[in-house]
């Protein structure tokens, strides 16, 4: 089975491309596959252009889609689950992914007359600088899951989980206390993942 990981740190010096690693090694040392789009490795457009917020503002199937956003959706369709890893800034995902949400959520595609499947799984794993307690009392908690679950995510998927790693600001000695729990509970997140889906033999 195959899961895409939609990848989104500006940084290969970071905590969370230590959970992106562990979390495929997971994957891989199950026996099932995954297909990766790192968006700031591979630069993807994140601004909407005028062409397809007309397109998608009159719920419209043409212009065509371009091909950085079609090719980003074959993904999702040749997919089993579907995993966003990523660092929270400001309460939300870096621009980057929310601009890979505003192109590849497309009219005809995720809304409308749908042509995505519904995945089996979505995983979401992000890395915060606020402990976990800090981010519940604030409120701060109940607003991402309801953004990545209750909108983007929503009916498109069966099943959806959501972890956040806190206390990770280099400032705080909860960084270094929490490294390794981390990386593994990300790497057994990659591991049991299709555990809910019967293999074929």
């Amino acid at each position: 089975m195959k899961v895409f990981i939609v990848y989104c740190h500006p940084s290969d010096n970071s905590f969370t491309r230590n959970v992106r690693d562990s979390f495929i090694k997971g994957v891989v040392d199950s026996g099932n596959e995954y297909v990766i789009s790192d968006l700031y490795k591979m630069n993807f457009k994140t601004d909407m252009s005028e062409k397809e917020y007309l397109r998608d503002s009159n719920y419209s199937t043409e212009p065509s889609l371009e091909s950085d956003v079609l090719a980003e959706q074959a993904k999702i369709n040749s997919a089993d689950a579907i995993t966003f890893i990523y660092p929270v800034f400001w309460t939300e995902a870096p621009a980057k992914l929310v601009g890979w949400f505003d192109r590849v959520w497309s009219y005809g595609f995720a809304y409308g007359d749908k042509t995505m499947k519904v995945l089996g799984k979505a995983l979401i794993l992000c890395s915060a600088g606020k402990n976990l307690d800090d981010l519940e009392n604030l409120g701060f908690l109940g607003c991402m899951k309801k953004v990545m679950l209750g909108d983007r995510l929503f009916n498109r998927v069966k099943e959806s989980d959501f972890i956040v790693f806190g206390g990770m600001s280099k400032a705080l000695e909860s960084r270094q206390t929490n490294w390794d729990k981390y990386l593994d509970i990300a790497y057994r997140k990659g591991f049991e993942l299709f555990s809910f889906i019967p293999k074929l033999s």
